[in-house]
């Protein structure tokens, strides 16, 4: 059971990094949405961009990031683990939702966004795109709080769609 959530995890994780990569298939510039305001705007300013290409593609990414990072979860948890009581839905959807918080914030910004030259944005070399660790922690744990939560509302999504699935 243990090795099956651990195949699940890295599952979803690498499912949240093709949406990540497939955001930015044009190049870093498709991802600008991703870095601080500090970098945006001079992006804006030496014409790299525009604030309202900025604000629509992260309307979309995000738009389609949550549905197919939410509709993953819901089968993973209902469907391919069988779940269908609240506590239990709610404790997988924790543990889901914590590790890509994570997973985020290490492997996606400390490892890949860090290192890479991928995300190097050309005419903005000298503005500082990575977030301290120190920033990284404090959005990290305060995303933890936030996904106590969310695991509320993608376990109750869990029940229904299983309760609706026994009706019929």
């Amino acid at each position: 059971m243990r090795a099956m959530i651990i195949v699940q995890l890295i599952i979803y994780c690498l499912i949240f990094t093709l949406m990540v990569r497939f955001s930015v298939r044009g190049g870093a510039i498709d991802g600008l949405y991703f870095y601080p305001k500090s970098v945006q705007d001079r992006a804006i300013e030496i014409g790299l961009s525009t604030r309202e290409t900025i604000n629509r593609k992260r309307k979309v990414f995000m738009t389609e990031f949550y549905i197919v990072m939410l509709v993953t979860l819901v089968l993973i948890i209902g469907f391919w683990n069988n779940i269908s009581d609240f506590k239990t839905a709610y404790m997988y959807a924790l543990l889901f939702l914590e590790v890509m918080n994570w997973y985020d914030g290490i492997v996606i910004d400390e490892v890949w966004v860090r290192y890479s030259k991928f995300w190097k944005l050309p005419g903005l070399e000298d503005v500082p795109y990575v977030q301290t660790i120190k920033q990284m922690l404090k959005k990290r744990l305060f995303l933890t709080l936030i996904w106590v939560i969310g695991a509320a509302i993608v376990a109750g999504i869990v029940v229904l769609i299983g309760r609706i699935i026994q009706s019929l």
